[in-house]
This record gives C-alpha cells, sequence and structure tokens, in this order.
C-alpha cells in the first residue's frame, strides 16, 4: 500500500469515525492539540487500524507519534515490515 492511500485511508476514517473537522486535517496536525484525538480516540484508532491495516498498534511505539504526519509515517513503517 503506497503513501498516498494511507492518508486517504486515515483521513477518511478520521472524519467518518471521529468527526475531526476536514478543514483541521494536515500533515503537521497535532493529533491531540489540533485533531483533538484524546485516550477513548485512541481505543478507536487502535480497532480501526487493525480493522482497515491488518496490525496492532504498539502503544509504546504511538508514544513518539505527535503529528499527523507521524502517525502516516508510523503505519507505513508498519505495512513495509
Amino acid at each position: 500500500m503506497n503513501r498516498e492511500k494511507i492518508e486517504e485511508i486515515v483521513r477518511d476514517f478520521l472524519i467518518e469515525d471521529l468527526e475531526v473537522e476536514e478543514e483541521m486535517i494536515s500533515p503537521e496536525a497535532s493529533l491531540k492539540d489540533d485533531l483533538e484525538i484524546d485516550s477513548l480516540d485512541l481505543v478507536d484508532i487502535v480497532a480501526i487500524v487493525q480493522d482497515k491495516f491488518g496490525f496492532k498498534i504498539k502503544p509504546e511505539e504511538m508514544g513518539q507519534v505527535k503529528t499527523l504526519a507521524q502517525f502516516c509515517d508510523y503505519i507505513e513503517n508498519r505495512m513495509n515490515k
């Protein structure tokens, strides 16, 4: 799966499942501050990523992820392992 497709899937589930405003979504957007992703949303994200991408998020690896671009990098790296 290429980067463009990953970004499209992430964008879609942020809008549809987490009700993030589309205009708030940008690569440099902070997951916590700009997109207002909280711990309950992270539980949903774990399930969504497992369903859409076929792997389970490792909490210790997600601790370093602060921006949307970093989140897409994380998914891309996991998909290419």
